[in-house]
């Protein structure tokens, strides 16, 4: 049975399939982003959920994992994204914290902290000559 690290290490690492990483979460499993108001239950609904943001920004995959916290049932970590938005042609540069709790060997709920002000920047169709 998969704990929760190895878990959140499967779900980044295979966030670019998005059946894969749906594949991970129970079938009650939840993502949410809180402060974007992003929640998806189920892994049908969640890889629909990545599969949307892949086709928003096709080279979105995690780097620079840091894992803080680790117990058999609960991972703790930040990680980083830096990919091109197709809508405005803006790099997203976000590092993201999130904390992953298993059930079963399979994800409960993914619930991930972003800086919301940088994914304004990044999918705001401003005026180019506004960073």
């Amino acid at each position: 049975m998969k704990t929760a690290t190895e878990l959140l290490q499967a779900y980044l690492d295979q966030i670019r399939d998005p059946a894969a990483a749906a594949a991970l979460f129970a079938e009650d499993g939840v993502i949410e982003l809180p402060w974007v108001k992003v929640r998806a239950q189920g892994p049908a609904a969640i890889e629909k959920l990545i599969a949307g943001i892949l086709v928003k920004m096709p080279d979105f995959r995690f780097k620079n994992i840091k894992l803080w916290i680790q117990t058999p049932d609960k991972v703790f970590g930040e990680y980083e994204v830096e990919a091109a938005v197709v809508d405005t042609g803006k790099i997203y540069a976000q590092t993201y914290a999130g904390v992953l709790l298993a059930e079963g060997g399979k994800i409960k709920l993914l619930r991930e902290a972003l800086d919301t002000a940088v994914a304004a920047r990044a999918f705001g169709k401003d005026c180019m000559n506004h960073p």
